[in-house]
């Protein structure tokens, strides 16, 4: 069924432009709003406003379908997860092209494609430099395929990210992420997990976070961009439970940033993950998953994007 859609009454462009701008008016702090409105005036696109949870993959598949050509999803992940779904489920990946306008908290996804703020991804739409991704994608049992732009993640941090409260995410902006890993870890007993990959490796043991990232990687130090483009999922899994001694983000740097014997790492076209003994949170991009079982694959080279002059497409 179409979504009625008005033109906007302070001069959005009609509303089945062939640019469309999709705007989570709340995310992040919500500052964002007045500004991506008028810059998305300027640069000719229609505006679509959400208000519910799943707007904006209804938006992004009837923009697709009226024939945009560029359809922006202004937000943080969880917005850009959701048009992403959308075009999806328009089947349109081939004939649209992605723009990030990064409203939310974090944005990690925006800084792995070189964006850097709302005024700048209106530069780099205009200057047209584009890019063509892989897509990951997850399945569970009993439900649908879902899309992943960035990353996969299960366990500690996933469980902190489902906790995270907008109030908090209010006060502290990024580090709200940070507060809630120090508030659960001392909780989180881990999870039995197996894994297995399209190569045959197998690992097996008491994860406290597992990472399948798409545009994500798991950084000892520097930029956490995967390599989007190989046709490959970076896979990081973290085993045991260090002792948090420190504060703040250097007690998730002593969790997480060091390169240990603690962590596994692989590269693989697709995997299995199996949970031993209960069902867990997964985060799609911010979008919460329940689960005991899923594949994760890619899809090479499947969207296109728009991207700023430091995206790289073969990070070291």
């Amino acid at each position: 069924m179409s979504i009625e859609r008005q033109p906007r009454v302070d001069g959005g462009h009609p509303a089945y432009s062939d640019r469309v701008l999709i705007l989570n008016p709340v995310s992040g702090n919500s500052s964002h709003a007045t500004r991506a409105r008028d810059l998305a005036v300027d640069h000719g696109f229609s505006i679509l406003e959400t208000e519910d949870e799943g707007d904006a993959i209804e938006f992004a598949a009837e923009a697709a379908r009226d024939g945009a050509t560029v359809v922006a999803a202004c937000g943080g992940d969880g917005t850009v997860n959701e048009v992403v779904r959308g075009l999806v489920e328009a089947d349109a990946l081939g004939d649209v092209t992605l723009a990030v306008v990064p409203a939310g908290t974090g944005n990690n996804f925006a800084g792995n494609i070189g964006i850097e703020n709302i005024e700048h991804a209106f530069e780099v739409i205009d200057s047209g430099e584009s890019r063509r991704i892989d897509l990951g994608v997850v399945s569970v049992p009993d439900g649908p395929s879902q899309p992943f732009v960035n990353s996969c993640i299960g366990g500690l941090t996933a469980e902190a990210s489902a906790a995270t409260t907008p109030d908090s995410k209010d006060r502290f902006g990024v580090l709200a992420y940070v507060v809630t890993t120090l508030q659960t870890i001392s909780d989180y007993d881990g999870m039995p997990l197996r894994v297995e990959t399209a190569g045959d490796e197998t690992w097996e043991g008491d994860a406290i976070f597992a990472l399948v990232g798409n545009g994500r990687r798991f950084p000892v130090e520097g930029r956490t961009q995967a390599n989007m483009e190989d046709g490959l999922l970076d896979v990081t899994i973290v085993e045991d439970k260090p002792t948090v001694s420190l504060a703040g983000e250097a007690a998730v740097q002593r969790v997480f940033g060091g390169d240990t014997a603690n962590i596994t790492r692989f590269q693989t076209p697709s995997l299995s993950m199996t949970v031993l003994d209960e069902r867990v949170q997964f985060s799609l991009d911010g979008e919460m998953v329940t689960a005991d079982t899923l594949v994760a694959e890619t899809r090479e080279g499947a969207l296109d994007i728009f991207v700023g002059e430091d995206y790289e497409p073969n990070p070291e």
